[in-house]
C-alpha cells in the first residue's frame, strides 16, 4: 500500500513537473505575440501619421515628388509587411522607410517656411517619438523571442514542446548599416 502511495505521489509529481513547463513554454509564446502585438500598435500609429506629413509637405515641396513618392511607398510596404505577420518583411520595409523619411527630413531643411510650420513640426516630432517606441518595443520583443527560443531547445522542454504547437519566433533584425552612425553630412547632400 505505502509503495502504491508513493508511485502516486511521484506520478502526479512529474505529471505536475511536466504541466508547469507547458504552461511555462504556452507563457513565453505568449510574451512573444503580445511584444509582436505592442510593436503592431505603434507600427499602425506610424502608419496613420505618415499621410498627414506627407500632406504638410506637398503644400511645401512642389518639386520633390520623389522624395514624398518613397515615403508614400515605404508606408505601403510596411502596411502589408505588418499584416501578413511576416518579420523578414517588416524588417526590410521599415529600412525603407526609415531612408525615405530621413531623405524627407533632409529635404524639408531647405524649405524655411516648412521647418517653421506648426503642424510639421508636430508631426515630426510625433513620428520620431514612434520611432523611438518601436526601437523600444523592437528589443522587448527580440527578448521575448529569444526566451522562447530558449526554452524550447533546453531539455526538458524540449520534449514537452514536442508534444505541443510550440513554433520557434523569428527576431526582428536590420541591416548592418542600420546599426552603424548615422552620416548626417550625407543626408544633407541634397
Amino acid at each position: 500500500m505505502i509503495i502504491l502511495l508513493v508511485l502516486v505521489f511521484v506520478v502526479l509529481a512529474l505529471l505536475g513537473y511536466l504541466v508547469g513547463i507547458y504552461n511555462g513554454l504556452v507563457r513565453v509564446g505568449a510574451a512573444v505575440k503580445l511584444a509582436w502585438s505592442n510593436i503592431d500598435v505603434l507600427l499602425v500609429q506610424r502608419h496613420d501619421e505618415l499621410p498627414k506629413l506627407v500632406a504638410v509637405c506637398q503644400q511645401y515641396m512642389q518639386f520633390e515628388r520623389d522624395t514624398l513618392e518613397r515615403v508614400t511607398k515605404a508606408r505601403n510596404a510596411v502596411d502589408a509587411a505588418r499584416s501578413s505577420g511576416n518579420v523578414n518583411s517588416v524588417g526590410a520595409a521599415e529600412r525603407e522607410l526609415r531612408a525615405g523619411l530621413g531623405g524627407l527630413y533632409a529635404v524639408a531643411e531647405s524649405y524655411p517656411d516648412l521647418k517653421a510650420n506648426e503642424s510639421f513640426r508636430q508631426l515630426q516630432a510625433r513620428i520620431s517619438g514612434l520611432e523611438t517606441a518601436i526601437a523600444d518595443r523592437r528589443e522587448i520583443y527580440n527578448d521575448s523571442v529569444n526566451a522562447n527560443n530558449v526554452r524550447l531547445k533546453t531539455f526538458p522542454d524540449v520534449l514537452v514542446a514536442s508534444f505541443g504547437d510550440f513554433p520557434v519566433a523569428k527576431l526582428l533584425q536590420f541591416a548592418t548599416d542600420e546599426k552603424t552612425d548615422v552620416d548626417v553630412k550625407a543626408l544633407f547632400a541634397h
